[in-house]
């Protein structure tokens, strides 16, 4: 494994110790000020950094493995990992959700306890804080690593900062002599969780299931391909989604009597610039010699 894996690896690391602490350190602080006042929505909230902490740690746990270089057991490398983790965090994510919705229509309907306090506003304005300095520091972190985890963990961190100030409203709502917006926070927080687990879990199925990417991105890779002067032809491209990454698989229609040599280079510098382009991770071209017929009657021709 060469230095740029390994730091890599450890910068991952940082990262996702960052979201281990600042949600247990969240959790601890809305937890206790909700449970000793009975706030309903501050409760949801560290519930919901409960299951944070349980994402992040797998992330921890599981995430760092992408880093790992292809072995016999995995020829093709570790990425899809990383796409598995983030769905996991996203499904975690989700049941809790639904869970906390289920608390705040409870707490709608059979009323609720809650009684003001100045420390309600102040765990959530603590808690905002810890949420946007663990935030900034994953995307520090992700702007040079691209890893999916880890930008599904910044999501979450950024939705923890808009669901605390919901509750903010909610403790406001208390001070004001209007108990039940405190569950009515809890519910809306509720929904942007679970909205949250949805939107993270679809994205990375994709990535599991080797899903095509948008049309555009097969036009990109068909441009770059006839962009050079020796190539007549482009037929059947396939692209599709190995884990985070693109694998493109093409035939390219060259002079029939291109020298073997030259034919060779010409396929490695094909393949290379594809790899080249944003989120293209192998590539594969084959050269077939032009104005030959095996083809021409495929719908899929480009």
């Amino acid at each position: 494994m060469d230095d740029e894996w390994r730091r890599g690896r450890r910068a991952f690391r940082r990262a996702s110790w960052a979201n281990v602490l600042g949600n247990v350190v969240k959790i601890a602080v809305e937890g206790a000020v909700g449970i000793a006042f009975g706030s309903v929505a501050l409760l949801a909230d560290a519930a919901h950094s409960l299951a944070d902490l349980v994402a992040s740690f797998v992330v921890l746990v599981w995430g760092g493995r992408s880093f790992d270089e292809p072995d016999e057991t995995h020829p093709h490398g570790h990425e899809r990992i990383e796409p598995l983790t983030a769905l996991f965090v996203g499904a975690i994510i989700a049941l809790l959700g639904l869970n906390l919705l289920y608390e705040s229509v409870h707490g709608l309907v059979s009323g609720t306890d809650v009684r003001y306090s100045p420390l309600l506003l102040a765990a959530l304005s603590f808690a905002i804080l810890d949420m946007y300095l663990v935030y900034w520091y994953t995307v520090r972190v992700n702007a040079t690593l691209d890893s999916i985890a880890l930008t599904a963990l910044a999501k979450d961190c950024l939705n923890d900062i808009y669901t605390s100030v919901a509750v903010v409203v909610g403790v406001v709502g208390v001070l004001l002599g209007q108990p039940l917006l405190d569950p009515l926070a809890g519910g809306f927080v509720s929904l942007l969780v679970v909205y949250q687990g949805y939107e993270i879990g679809r994205e990375n199925v994709d990535y599991l299931v080797g899903a095509a990417p948008p049309a555009e991105k097969r036009r990109e890779i068909t441009r770059a391909l006839r962009a050079h002067e020796e190539v007549e032809g482009v037929h059947d491209l396939t692209v599709f989604y190995h884990g985070p990454v693109l694998e493109v698989e093409v035939h390219v229609e060259v002079d029939g009597d291109m020298p073997f040599r030259e034919a060779h280079d010409l396929e490695t510098e094909l393949a290379a610039e594809l790899r080249g382009l944003e989120d293209v991770g192998d590539a594969h071209v084959h050269l077939d010699p032009s104005g030959m017929g095996e083809w021409k009657d495929r719908i899929d021709r480009i």
